[in-house]
């Protein structure tokens, strides 16, 4: 049965004719305690999300849903001077958490909520998401139809809801009744769009002059834009293109190779490609990078400055795509057994109909292309953050074995192969992706005034971003024992105290009813153990 996809970051679209696959709304918040009339959080060394280094013991100040106060109250191993902190009265809720790490919420930059394929409830993923410490994600293409999204987004924001914020961000023409085909379709759709509650739009391609007057008319109108410049319209337009016109932020790097070419205008397809076939598309585009200009280049550095002349973001979605130059670590990740729901791992099956299942015969040669491919990708982006552009953290979750929070701390950890110093990993997923939002006076940076959104753990994720896992990381004990260390202890989204643990278990048992009821395991594509 083919499974409808629609209007996601990685799929094959035309106008917004693809019918919307909704999946199962999300229920009333039954977990989370607060915003508290004031709440003191003590003792956390603290890591504020703009680059500068851990401070602590810190005492941090929240009354309802706002920082009041970040205090600093001592010295590492001495005594906390009790006439330093803040005060707190009968109607105060203290939580003593003393050595733990405390950080802002993180930002998903490119969160799909899934679709009726996936078979993923929207309260599986929002616990996904909020148990990673993830407090804001930007839908791109709304999925499951504007509506419910707006739905979701406003529920979420009166914390009805157990889920991150929400920003959504339609696909350009979606809901149209017919292609747009003019300038003047395109800007009244734009316009259409923003009537109806959108917060930006999500591109994948159509003619220039539609392709011009939609970006412009959207930047002047004062809503985000994201694009995936995909491989149908790329020869005509490509990432230069579309910041020139104003576009916000490019995903994964479509677009990007393209605008570096210096000895062709279009890709070296094989004679027999088919866009169709979608092990032709991600195999080719692994050669794709090697396409471009040299790293350093004159042409290379012409880009990539006029970009960042542009304040243009990256959003670069490197776990994406990992499963391309390792297929067995991708598809064998642990935490797949117990919190990959049996649908989604069918979704992920070899197919040749399902979007991001296409193992139809992947070998040792297109991994070795696209570890190649990566590292040419990741060059840019880090010299692209060095010379102080924007790059972002989003994880495209739901397709191509990778799970929705996990995958986003594996973003991270790719971010730190790139080149990242981990102060520069954690300032792109949190005040980077706030700025890229347009909503930095709010979130993105622990500072006074904000709001109160934390990731709270035990254990130092500057030392280790395998702690942000669920799952946590491997130690050996002082008995020679393994061990599990770390996981987010806390997450906190406007005030509101989550025991991120807990939501991990509540997903354990949504996982374990839909296998029960299906009589479902995880085995591995063309095996029965």
């Amino acid at each position: 049965m083919l499974k409808k996809i629609t209007l996601f970051c990685l799929a094959v679209l035309s106008f917004s004719a693809t019918a919307i696959s909704q999946i199962m709304p999300a229920p009333d918040r039954a977990e989370g305690d607060g915003p508290y009339e004031r709440l003191i959080i003590r003792g956390v060394t603290l890591i504020d999300g703009t680059g500068a280094p851990p401070i602590g013991p810190v005492d941090i100040v929240v009354e309802k849903n706002r920082i009041v106060q970040v205090q600093t109250v001592g010295y590492p191993g001495l005594e906390i001077n009790e006439n330093r902190r803040p005060k707190a009265d009968e109607k105060t809720k203290v939580m003593d958490l003393e050595g733990h790490y405390l950080l802002p919420g993180l930002v998903d930059m490119h969160g799909h909520i899934g679709g009726s394929g996936q078979g993923t409830p929207a309260e599986y993923v929002f616990k996904l998401w909020m148990a990673h410490g993830i407090t804001t994600i930007r839908d791109p293409s709304a999925g499951n139809g504007l509506n419910w999204v707006l739905e979701h987004k406003k529920k979420s924001a009166a914390n009805q809801i157990t889920a991150p914020r929400i920003l959504a961000y339609t696909s350009f023409g979606q809901g149209a009744k017919g292609p747009i085909t003019t300038a003047e379709q395109a800007k009244a759709w734009v316009n259409e769009n923003k009537a109806k509650g959108a917060d930006g739009i999500k591109f994948f391609g159509a003619k220039p002059e539609v392709m011009q007057a939609a970006i412009s008319e959207n930047k002047r109108i004062g809503l985000g834009s994201a694009m995936h410049h995909q491989q149908m319209d790329v020869a005509r337009w490509n990432v230069l293109h579309s910041a020139r016109a104003g576009l916000t932020t490019m995903e994964h790097w479509y677009g990007l190779p393209e605008a570096l070419f210096t000895d062709r205008t279009i890709q070296d397809f094989r004679l027999d490609y088919n866009y169709q076939n979608e092990q032709h598309r991600f195999s080719e585009a692994g050669n794709l990078w090697k396409q471009a200009a040299a790293p350093y280049s004159e042409h290379w550095n012409k880009v990539m400055n006029e970009l960042l002349e542009l304040d243009f973001t990256l959003d670069p979605t490197l776990n994406i795509y990992e499963a391309n130059r390792d297929l067995m670590r991708a598809r064998t990740q642990e935490w797949h057994d117990v919190y990959t729901l049996p649908s989604l791992w069918r979704f992920y099956a070899p197919n040749r109909q399902s979007h991001g299942s296409y193992w139809f015969d992947w070998t040792t040669e297109q991994e070795v292309q696209w570890k190649e491919n990566y590292r040419l990708w990741m060059t840019f982006v880090n010299e692209y953050k060095n010379r102080g552009g924007r790059v972002t953290a989003g994880s495209d979750s739901g397709f191509i074995y990778q799970l929705y929070g996990f995958a986003y701390i594996r973003e991270l950890e790719m971010l730190r192969e790139a080149g990242f110093h981990p102060l520069e990993v954690i300032r792109s997923a949190t005040m980077y992706g706030a700025e890229a939002l347009g909503m930095d006076k709010e979130i993105g940076t622990v500072e006074v005034g904000k709001l109160a959104d934390f990731v709270i753990l035990e254990e130092n994720p500057l030392q280790n971003l395998k702690v942000l896992y669920g799952t946590g990381a491997i130690r050996i004990s002082d008995k020679n024992v393994p061990i599990r260390v770390g996981g987010v202890k806390y997450t906190v989204k406007d005030g509101i105290v989550y025991d991120a643990k807990k939501l991990l278990e509540d997903v354990k048992t949504i996982v374990d009813q839909h296998k029960a009821r299906e009589n479902a395991r995880i085995t591995q594509p063309g095996l029965d153990w």
